[in-house]
C-alpha cells in the first residue's frame, strides 16, 4: 500500500512540483497551503509523513512539528527550508524532526529523505500493532475464569491496576501468576511503557545483582562496557520479578532499598540514579514461614505485601478447566494447522476429574500433546496421557497435595469434599444426577453441599 505523504506550503508552486515529484514514485500525496487546515486533516486522515515549509503565515513549520510530536508522535516530520535560515532547521531537528530539507532542493536529496520517513513510519505502526496486539492478548479480560476464586482474582487486578502500589502474587507453580501480572500493567497507567520480568531463580546470585541493576564497564571480568539492568529498563513501566522468595539476603537489602529510596546503583558504579517503576513480584513459597525462618526480610515482605493477590490452584477451579481445554485445543490447532473439533465427554471427565499437580500449565501440556497424537477429529481418552486416566495415581497425588499436619477426620472431610465437587462438576452442577454418582440421597447430598459450601443445580 502507498504511503500517505502530506504537504504543506503556501507557495504553491512548490505544491505543484512536490506533488508531481511524490506521485511518480508511487506515494499518495495530499497537498495543503494552509497549515490549519492541515492539522484539521490530520485529525480525520491517515497520515504516515508530514513535509511542510518552515516559514508559513500564521503559523510556522515548528508549530505543526510541536502540534505532532504532541498528537501524533509516530508519525516523521521533514521541515522544508530556505538555504539562509539553517538555523532554524537545525532548532527543529533539536526538538524532534525528522530530517530537513533545504530549498531549493535536489530531486535525489528529497526522495531518500522520504523514504526514510515511510521506513520508520512504518516501523512506528508495527510497534503500534505489536503493542495493542500485547495489550489485548493480556487484558484482563482474556483470562479465563468462571469459579468464584478466579473472579476474586480479577475483581483484584481491577482494583490494584490504577495505582502504583507494590503487587504479590501467590500460588501454586503454573497457576498464571505471571499472566496476571500481564494483566495489572496492560490494566495500569503504565500500559504504554515497557513490561520487563526477571525470573529470580533462573539466574545465579552474582548474575542476578548485575540483571537487575545492571554494571559499569570494567566492575567485573568480562563486563567489557556498561549495561543497564532491568530496573533502568523498566523505568516509567512495570517490572515483574518472579520467585521473589529465592532472591538471597544480599538481594533482598538491594531490593528493599530501591522500594524505599526508588533508587539504583550499577554494580561498579558510585552514581545513583532515580527510578520510577511499580514492583510486581510472584513466589510458590510461604514468605510468612520463609520470614519466620529467618530466610525472608520481614521489612521486604510486608514492603512487597502492599496487595496479595492469591492464585487458586487448578484442582479448585474445576468449572474453568473446559474452558481452558477449549481455548489451548484452539491454540494449537493453529499453530499446527489442524482441525480437531473438541472432546469427548469421556476425555472431559478424565480432565476434570484429574487433581493437575502442574496446573493450568500441565493442562495445557495436555492439550498440545493431545492435538497433535489425536486419533481422530475429537479427542477421546484413549488420546490422554496415562497418568491422566491412572486413577490409583490420581488418588495418591491428590493425597500428596493434602497439608501434613492435617489428622485423620480433617483429611477425610478434605477428601469427601472433594469427590462430592467432583460429582458436581461431571454432572454439570445438577443435584439429582450428582447425588446417584455418589450413591447418595438428595437429602444426604444437600447435606454435604451445604457442610462444604458447595452449591448445585436444584433440578
Amino acid at each position: 500500500m502507498a504511503a500517505n505523504i502530506l504537504i504543506l506550503d503556501d507557495e504553491k508552486n512548490y505544491l505543484l512540483i512536490l506533488e508531481s515529484i511524490l506521485e511518480d514514485e508511487g506515494y499518495h500525496v495530499t497537498t495543503l497551503s494552509d497549515p490549519e487546515m492541515g492539522l484539521a486533516y490530520l485529525e480525520d486522515s491517515e497520515v504516515d509523513v508530514v513535509l511542510t515549509d518552515m516559514k508559513m503565515p500564521g503559523m510556522t513549520g515548528q508549530d505543526v512539528l510541536e502540534h505532532c510530536k504532541k498528537n501524533y508522535p509516530h508519525i516523521p516530520v521533514l521541515i522544508m527550508t530556505a538555504f539562509g535560515s539553517i538555523e532554524a532547521a537545525v532548532e527543529a531537528m533539536r526538538i524532534g524532526a525528522f530530517d530537513y530539507i533545504t530549498k531549493p532542493f535536489a530531486n535525489e536529496e528529497l526522495l531518500l529523505s522520504i523514504s526514510k520517513a515511510v521506513q520508520y513510519a512504518a516501523t512506528q505502526q508495527e510497534n503500534i500493532r505489536l503493542k495493542r496486539e500485547i495489550r489485548d492478548r493480556y487484558s484482563k479480560d482474556n483470562i479465563i475464569a468462571r469459579g468464584k476464586g478466579m473472579e476474586q482474582v480479577l475483581d483484584m487486578v481491577d482494583r490494584a491496576a490504577p495505582s502504583k502500589s507494590t503487587v504479590l502474587i501467590l500460588g501454586e507453580s503454573g497457576t498464571g501468576k505471571e499472566l496476571v501480572a500481564r494483566a495489572i500493567h496492560t490494566s495500569s497507567p503504565r500500559r504504554e511503557a515497557p513490561f520487563i520480568t526477571v525470573n529470580c531463580m533462573a539466574l545465579n546470585p552474582g548474575v542476578l545483582e548485575s540483571e537487575l541493576f545492571g554494571h559499569e564497564k570494567g566492575s567485573f571480568t568480562g563486563a567489557t562496557a556498561m549495561r543497564k539492568g532491568r530496573f533502568e529498563q523498566a523505568n516509567k513501566g512495570t517490572l515483574f520479578l518472579d520467585e521473589i522468595g529465592e532472591l538471597t539476603p544480599e538481594l533482598q537489602v538491594k531490593l528493599l532499598r530501591v522500594l524505599q529510596e526508588h533508587q539504583i546503583e550499577r554494580v561498579g558504579g558510585s552514581e545513583t540514579f532515580d527510578v520510577d517503576i511499580r514492583i510486581v513480584a510472584a513466589t510458590n513459597k510461604n514468605l510468612q514461614e520463609s520470614v519466620a525462618k529467618g530466610e525472608f526480610r520481614e521489612d521486604l515482605f510486608y514492603r512487597l505485601n502492599v496487595v496479595s493477590i492469591f492464585m487458586p490452584p487448578l484442582r479448585e477451579r474445576r468449572e474453568d478447566i473446559p474452558l481452558l481445554a477449549a481455548h489451548f485445543l484452539e491454540k494449537y490447532n493453529k499453530e499446527n494447522q489442524m482441525e480437531i473439533t473438541g472432546f469427548t465427554s469421556a476425555a472431559m471427565d478424565y480432565l476434570t476429574a484429574y487433581e493437575w499437580p502442574g496446573n493450568v500449565r500441565q493442562l495445557e501440556n495436555v492439550v498440545e500433546r493431545c492435538t497433535v497424537l489425536a486419533r481422530t477429529d475429537v479427542i477421546d481418552a484413549d488420546d490422554l496421557p496415562p497418568e491422566i486416566k491412572d486413577e490409583e495415581a490420581q488418588f495418591k497425588s491428590a493425597v500428596d497435595l493434602l497439608p501434613t499436619k492435617l489428622n485423620l477426620a480433617d483429611t477425610m472431610d478434605k477428601i469427601e469434599g472433594a469427590l462430592v465437587k467432583r460429582a458436581l462438576v461431571r454432572t454439570d452442577f445438577i443435584q439429582v444426577k450428582a447425588a446417584e454418582m455418589l450413591g447418595l440421597s438428595k437429602s444426604n447430598l444437600q447435606y454435604k453441599l451445604k457442610k462444604y459450601g458447595l452449591t448445585g443445580k436444584a433440578k
